[in-house]
Formats: C-alpha cells, structure tokens, sequence
C-alpha cells in the first residue's frame, strides 16, 4: 500500500504578518496511522524540502499525544524535512493521497496546477482520496471529466464558517471551505465546532477539522482495504 501526502509550502497569514503552514496534528495523526497499517508513505510538497508548520498548531493547548510521539521521532522528522516537489509525483505510484489542513494550502494548493491536476487523476484512475480541516478547499478548481465541479453534488464537509470564525480569520483566508463547498454545489454537513467528523461519498473523503484528522485517514484506509477486497 503506497500513500501519497500532499503538504503545503505556504507560511505568509494573508497581510496579518504572521506565519500559517500545516497544522501539526493533521500530519501526525494520519502519518501514524498510515505507517501503523503498513503503509509506505511518501511526503510531497510544491517547493519540497521542509514544510512550514503553523507555530499555532504546536502551542500545548494543541499538542496530542500523536504530536508529541513525532517530536520524538527523529525518523519521521527527517522525512518531513525532505519533502518532494510535487511536480515530480504521479498518481499511478500510489493507491492514494492524503492532504493534511492548515490555512497554507487556502493560497498555494488551492490554485497549483499540480495538485489540480493530481486530484483529477486520482479520481479518474478510481482511486480514493482525503482532505481534513481546511484542505477540501483546494478542491475548489478540481473538475471531474465532463468539466463540472469535483465536489458538486457530493457529500462534502471542512472547516466551517463559525470555526473560521471562532479562530478570527474569515477575513483573512482568500475564501471560506464552508462557504465555496457550497458555491460549487457541493452538500455540506457538519457537527459542532471542533468536533471529529468525517464525510465519504464514492472515491471522496473529507473531515471538518484538526480533530478529524486521524478519523479520516482510518475511514481512508477501511476504504482502501474494502476495495482490494472487491
């Protein structure tokens, strides 16, 4: 089993001055449960090299046990640091891919022709995918093959607009998950701030937030192992 994550390489906040990137526990989490499976794993990136990670997300009011297990893994600190380009990777080296949240990929994934078009052909290859937090909204220029939305149609959720909210930042992200999931006529559900949920519909995992995270790579897996089953 090959997994392919795909992690920002934006660390700009919008004009606030301050530094955004992935968010720690949307790393850890599914990379652990991922190489817990048996899973070989590859980090990708659209500089490569060593991804910037929000400083909010390794306050200790955000650490779980998943993060600290990474802080002490130097291993998987050193993959981490060695990113790929994401220019360099195709989907038929994988089985799937795994995008990790963080406000960064809301300016780079969501708008870089590679990721775009490695979603599509993941999807058109039939191969299943996941987005937590704030990466299903790098789907929002994802088209299927007869040019529609991606996620039109589709049971979708990410983080919501009273999170951003919560978080105070609905005016600095270029737009809201919640609100463009909506706008590309995707069928948006959700739970209570901050609460674990995961949404799958075909091929399309997404979760609503950090919390969410290591669920939805285990749904990705139980979609992977039923469908080498079938």
């Amino acid at each position: 089993m090959k997994i392919l994550m795909v992690i920002t390489s934006h660390d700009k906040l919008g004009d606030t001055g301050r530094k955004t990137g992935f968010w720690l526990e949307e790393f850890a989490a599914p990379y652990y449960a991922f190489k817990e499976a048996g899973a070989e794993i590859t980090l990708a990136s659209p500089k490569g090299g060593q991804p910037p990670l929000d400083p909010k997300s390794n306050e200790p009011a955000f650490q779980t046990e998943l993060t600290h297990r990474f802080e002490a893994d130097p291993a998987t600190q050193k993959a981490l640091a060695n990113t790929v380009p994401l220019r360099t990777v195709s989907q038929v080296d994988f089985d799937t891919v795994f995008y990790p949240g963080g406000h960064g990929p809301m300016w780079d994934l969501a708008e870089d022709p590679h990721s775009i078009h490695l979603i599509e052909s993941f999807i058109e290859a039939g191969k299943p995918i996941a987005l937590v937090c704030h990466a299903p909204g790098v789907l929002h220029r994802v088209k299927r093959p007869d040019g529609h939305p991606l996620v039109e149609g589709k049971k979708v959720t990410g983080f919501t607009n009273t999170e951003e909210e919560a978080v105070g930042l609905t005016h600095v992200v270029p737009f809201l998950v919640e609100d463009e999931l909506k706008r590309l006529g995707g069928i948006f559900s959700k739970k209570d701030d901050w609460q674990p949920y995961v949404v799958t519909d075909g091929l399309l995992t997404t979760g609503q937030n950090p919390a969410s995270s290591g669920p939805g790579a285990k749904v990705l897996l139980e979609r992977l192992a039923a469908m080498a089953k079938a």
